[in-house]
């Protein structure tokens, strides 16, 4: 009898385990694409388009603006946590750009960036 409920428990255990992992897989976002943004700062926004590859949790793209020029980026995606950093154009000068948001739907993402640490914003994404 112990042993017929040991075993009942062990089933029970794994198919809620197997659930589990389903639902999990089920919340991934995979966000490989073209997405335009739209990018709000104090110095002023802009529409920049940028492309996504994910692997995991490792983003690799390409960002593309009229305000900080075109540059290749990589980041990461936990969860629906997104972190992308390049090396953006600013009159001549190299600038470190970071990109810290939530994926809020499969399509759409928002959050904050910044600019070489000295200008700060907004941005809303939508994927294409």
């Amino acid at each position: 009898m112990i042993r017929r409920t040991i075993w009942h428990a062990l089933l029970a255990a794994i198919v809620v385990s197997m659930a589990a992992a389903a639902a999990a897989q089920s919340q991934k976002t995979d966000i490989t694409g073209t997405w335009t943004f739209d990018v709000k700062t104090d110095a002023g926004g802009g529409t920049p388009t940028v492309t996504f590859k994910q692997d995991g949790e490792k983003i690799s793209g390409h960002y593309s603006s009229t305000n900080l020029g075109e540059a290749d980026l990589t980041g990461t995606v936990k969860g629906k946590d997104i972190a992308f950093a390049f090396d953006g154009q600013v009159q001549g000068q190299t600038v470190p750009v970071t990109y810290n948001g939530t994926i809020d739907t499969p399509t759409t993402m928002s959050g904050r960036l910044s600019i070489g640490g000295a200008v700060g914003g907004t941005f809303t994404g939508k994927k294409k």
